[in-house]
C-alpha cells in the first residue's frame, strides 16, 4: 500500500492597493492669490500655470481638487500646506477625504 503525498494549492493572499485620498483647496475670503499660489507650487510641485487654474477654480467653485495620493501622504501635504499659511498669518485650508 502506497501512500502519496499531494501538495496543497498555495493560497495567495490578495493586497489591496491602498486606498486614495484628494487633497482638497478650500476657499477663503482673506488669503491674497499670488500666496495661495506659491504654497500649492512649494508643497505639491506643480507648475504657476496649474497653480494658478487650481486657485482660481478653488476661488470661483469654494473648493478645488489639488492631487490624489495615498491617505499618509495626502494628510502630509493638507498639514504643511495650512501650517505654512497659517506661518505666514493666512487661514488657508487644505483637508483630505477618500477618493470615490
Amino acid at each position: 500500500m502506497s501512500t502519496e503525498l499531494k501538495e496543497k494549492p498555495k493560497i495567495q493572499p490578495k493586497v489591496e492597493r491602498p486606498k486614495l485620498h484628494k487633497v482638497i483647496l478650500l476657499n477663503d475670503d482673506y488669503t491674497p492669490r499670488h500666496f495661495v499660489v506659491r504654497v500649492l507650487q512649494a508643497v505639491f510641485r506643480i507648475g504657476e500655470e496649474t497653480a494658478s487654474r487650481i486657485m482660481y477654480v478653488a476661488h470661483t467653485r469654494g473648493a478645488c481638487v489639488v492631487s490624489v495620493y495615498p491617505r499618509d501622504i495626502a494628510e502630509s501635504k493638507a498639514t504643511e500646506a495650512t501650517d505654512l499659511a497659517k506661518g505666514a498669518g493666512h487661514p488657508l485650508q487644505f483637508t483630505t477625504e477618500p477618493e470615490e
